[in-house]
């Protein structure tokens, strides 16, 4: 990364103090404002000025000779992108069981990670990064990010009951802005394969007729072109891909300026995977759609894909927050981590089994097959 020197100074440590009783001022998901979690006093969040999120050239900002995949080509642009990232310095610590890098203030020197509970102290020094270009602010307090993950519990039938009941007690949720890339691009895309076409021929097996089905295959050239827009990648490898897939959709029209106001009593996480990283994700999840492309412009009935040469144009990114709810629990020595998104209330976390349970189910179904299989055997001794 070649960044600029602006903010080179260690970013705000998004607190605020209330102007009636100077406590901490939290940003409120409900009213979508600053709320004094000492007095109650609110405070109107102030945007005049702050700059929209924007896409950020990609070839200005990435190292050269890190990308290897496929060739780049450029295209005349309206508007061009800006082009030298913006940076700040920020404190952190990384946790030592996930590897998730947190963001801390200078007052705090030992925490909890919020992703699987792990004590962490801080790491010295700090690190700079890419400052976010956009934020979506938390729309879902607490207690309706809690009633959701209960909910999502509550249907897993084979769940423990005693662990139920541990994270229906209440324990606190850890409000959490975890980073991601968005990427655009313009794609070309030459390719050759195969167009296969389905006909069908009588045949005679063991003396019956039937009818088989045969293809006709033709070689085929062609290219296709697609513009991407705001592929989302998750710059964080603290949890699974699963359950951070499993939180999507994310209404990303609704970004906000990157303001430290929307970070007010939360925590922030720090990207893990660098801005290369992110655009090899994305390209993946582009070749896919572009593999689709491809099969849709051969046609015919079936369809074989031998060589496809993607190239990409007109490559932005922006670097921005998107809000979780996380609990993790140590139940009988295992821990298990639940994701709530701050917006949707959709949750994703790990599926605890009941031995007993599981069990109870199997010794159930087997008693079941046995006396459908007693009532078979007498219809079938005529009784």
């Amino acid at each position: 990364m070649a960044p600029n020197e602006k903010n080179s100074a260690l970013s705000d440590d998004h607190r605020f103090p209330c102007t009636a009783c100077g406590a901490d001022m939290r940003f409120d998901p409900e009213r979508g404002d600053l709320v004094c979690t000492h007095c109650g006093a609110h405070e109107t969040i102030e945007t005049g000025g702050a700059m929209p999120p924007r896409e950020m050239d990609f070839d200005a900002a990435r190292a050269p000779g890190h990308l290897h995949h496929g060739d780049l080509f450029q295209l005349a642009l309206e508007g061009a992108p800006e082009t030298a990232p913006v940076t700040e310095e920020v404190r952190t610590t990384t946790c030592p069981n996930c590897g998730a890098r947190l963001t801390l203030d200078d007052t705090v020197h030992a925490t909890e990670c919020p992703y699987c509970a792990t004590p962490v102290v801080t790491d010295t020094g700090a690190h700079r990064q890419i400052k976010p270009q956009g934020v979506l602010p938390f729309a879902m307090s607490e207690e309706r990010a809690h009633q959701a993950m209960n909910d999502w519990l509550g249907q897993l039938w084979f769940a423990p009951n005693a662990l139920k009941q541990y994270a229906r007690k209440g324990r606190k949720l850890n409000g959490i802005y975890m980073p991601y890339w968005t990427f655009d691009a313009q794609t070309e895309t030459e390719y050759s394969g195969e167009r296969g076409t389905d006909y069908y021929t009588t045949v005679q097996v063991n003396g019956k007729t039937q009818r088989r089905r045969r293809t006709k295959w033709r070689r085929v050239r062609g290219q296709v072109a697609r513009f991407f827009d705001d592929v989302l990648v998750v710059a964080s490898s603290a949890l699974p891909v699963k359950y951070v897939s499993g939180l999507a959709p994310w209404d990303l029209a609704a970004l906000e300026p990157y303001i430290p106001d929307y970070l007010a009593g939360y925590r922030a996480e720090s990207y893990t995977v660098s801005l290369d990283g992110g655009f090899s994700h994305a390209r993946d999840q582009m070749e896919r759609v572009i593999t689709r492309d491809i099969k849709f412009d051969i046609g015919g009935d079936r369809q074989r894909i031998h060589q496809m040469t993607p190239r990409y144009g007109d490559i932005t990114y922006k670097h921005i927050l998107l809000p979780v709810w996380t609990a993790a629990y140590k139940f009988r020595g295992k821990s298990y981590r639940f994701v709530v998104n701050g917006r949707t209330g959709q949750v994703q976390g790990e599926r605890p089994y009941s031995a007993v349970k599981i069990a109870f189910a199997v010794i159930l179904g087997l008693i079941v097959a046995a006396v459908v299989g007693y009532f078979v055997a007498m219809n079938q001794q005529g009784y």
